[in-house]
């Protein structure tokens, strides 16, 4: 995943469990949407990632706690154009 993903990417979070480590809880929602910040090429202690993101919560976290949301579409758009009203002057 690492090589799909960059700064400014949207994740969701998928994977409350406790820390790795500590087994504390994370300060994490499942389902809430996060922005990347930055991508660590540094393999998670637990084995199952080669990245370890910044999301601006807490240090970094193992990336398989987050799957990538697809980038929105560009959608072409039909503005209006607004022009003056002509008045008649009144003599």
């Amino acid at each position: 995943m690492s090589e799909a993903i960059g700064p400014g990417d949207l994740v969701i979070c998928v994977n409350v469990a406790p820390n790795h480590g500590s087994g504390r809880p994370v300060p994490l929602v499942a389902g809430e949407s996060y922005r990347i910040i930055g991508v660590m090429e540094f393999a998670c202690p637990c084995g199952r990632s080669d990245a370890l993101l910044d999301i601006g919560v807490d240090f970094a976290w193992c990336q398989t706690r987050f799957r990538l949301l697809p980038k929105p579409k560009a959608q072409a758009r039909t503005r209006r154009v607004s022009a003056p009203k002509e008045f008649e002057p009144v003599g």
